[in-house]
């Protein structure tokens, strides 16, 4: 390797991966003249050697061995595109203490360990960048380090999980079930055969705690992040919420207030007329709010294998910069506020129920007693699909703010009742 030349060694050759080594090799000439030394692949940690045709890679650049891509003495930065946790992890902790750059779209990684890696890095005097971890080639993790630095957050709401919100757009638009539009989101290669990541909200919760982490200083466990997935959700509902003036989302939110930060992800209404509300298909977006800089949007592909090497080749030519300006590349990122996450239990929001009752007298007297006595205050109440042969109607209702823990509550004496044949669903509301 010449001193013109940095080598990088490429761990996955899979989605984002391929899309990796095709951005640096069709683009080569272009990308030196940026980075001010030519990107050379080094090394490709990938079993099948026959991808060394696809791509015109040396067969010798292919290996089975991790050993001989972090300990090549010509391999200045590692990109990790495996995914999951495990051997990621172990990877990307063997890489580092080589004395090798990393960089990673591993959002799990980042979610889990992020903390422990990063002063890792500081130890060996190495760059750990994870841009592609969150809203692929959305930028936001260098915002959050360097543009906004200077602010107070205060709040973040986010979509980020491009398979749930285009679910939740063929539900709102076309009023398909939920088992059918995620049928429609498999088959157009949106969502995995195994989809759960996705529609339980785990990779949101993922990106959340990387997110609220940078914004409040604080270490985020993906654990302490109240989770809830779409399955629930129905048709009536969207109709009910467009009623309402509220379209649905999987929503990501993270507040500070004070000492304490909430931090959750689950379905919610939100204003037709906000601009989260009009992101559809498979975008994401990222709405912050910070003390100086106001409101701000982030909005655009989440996912994919293109957006993913935008995000990942830019953290790679950050590095090669600094590497040929001879300046430090280890992160300055601190951690060091320690704020408690709130209880989910104790978050006070706006509520929508939707219960099948008996159509008759009395039965919401009933209903808005136990909600009374809970402190939660009813702002509007409509009754829909009376059924005249089964002698039941749907009720919907729309609470003031109220505490989590009186609502969940409230839901299990209102089931009680004789008078009510089922919750049907509840989803909080964030005006």
């Amino acid at each position: 390797m010449t001193k013109k030349d940095i080598g990088i060694g490429l761990l996955g050759l899979g989605t984002v991966g391929s899309g990796v080594a095709s951005t640096l090799l069709s683009k080569s000439d272009s990308l030196a003249e940026q980075a001010g030394a030519l990107l050379v692949l080094k090394k490709v940690l990938e079993r099948d050697i026959s991808k060394s045709h696809a791509f015109k890679i040396k067969p010798d650049t292919f290996t089975n061995h991790i050993d001989e891509v972090i300990s090549d003495p010509e391999v200045a930065i590692v990109i990790e595109v495996i995914g999951g946790e495990h051997p990621a992890i172990e990877y990307i902790k063997q890489a580092i203490t080589n004395g090798k750059h990393v960089v990673t779209a591993n959002k799990e990684v980042i979610a889990k360990y992020g903390h422990e890696l990063l002063s890792l890095a500081r130890e060996h005097n190495v760059a750990l960048r994870y841009e592609a971890s969150v809203g692929s080639a959305i930028p936001l993790i260098s915002p959050f380090q360097q543009d906004l630095a200077a602010n107070d957050i205060s709040a973040i709401y986010g979509i980020l999980n491009g398979t749930t919100n285009y679910i939740l757009t063929r539900m709102s638009q076309e009023g398909l079930d939920f088992a059918l539009a995620l049928k429609q989101a498999q088959e157009l290669g949106y969502a995995e055969a195994n989809p759960s990541n996705d529609i339980e909200g785990i990779d949101t919760i993922y990106k959340l705690a990387i997110l609220s982490s940078l914004a409040f200083h604080t270490e985020v466990d993906p654990q302490d992040i109240y989770r809830e997935g779409i399955s629930r959700l129905t048709p009536q509902d969207f109709r009910y919420a467009k009623e309402f003036g509220y379209a649905i989302k999987l929503l990501a939110i993270a507040k500070r207030a004070g000492e304490t930060i909430e931090v959750r992800a689950h379905p919610a209404f939100i204003p037709e007329e906000s601009q989260l509300a009009n992101v559809n298909g498979v975008y994401n977006a990222i709405q912050v709010e910070g003390d100086l800089a106001g409101k701000l949007i982030f909005y655009g592909q989440g996912a994919g294998a293109l957006p993913a090497s935008s995000a990942i080749i830019g953290d790679v030519l950050t590095i090669a910069r600094n590497i040929c300006h001879s300046v430090s590349n280890v992160s300055r990122v601190k951690l060091n506020q320690k704020l408690a996450v709130k209880p989910m239990s104790h978050i006070r929001t706006r509520y929508y129920l939707r219960l099948n009752v008996a159509d008759r007298p009395s039965v919401l007297s009933q209903i808005s007693e136990i909600l009374g006595k809970n402190n939660i205050s009813i702002s509007s109440v409509i009754q829909k699909e009376s059924d005249l042969s089964s002698q039941t109607a749907v009720l919907v209702i729309m609470t003031h703010p109220a505490e989590e823990r009186a609502v969940q509550k409230a839901l299990e004496q209102v089931r009680q009742l004789t008078v009510v044949n089922e919750v049907g669903n509840f989803v909080r509301v964030e005006a």
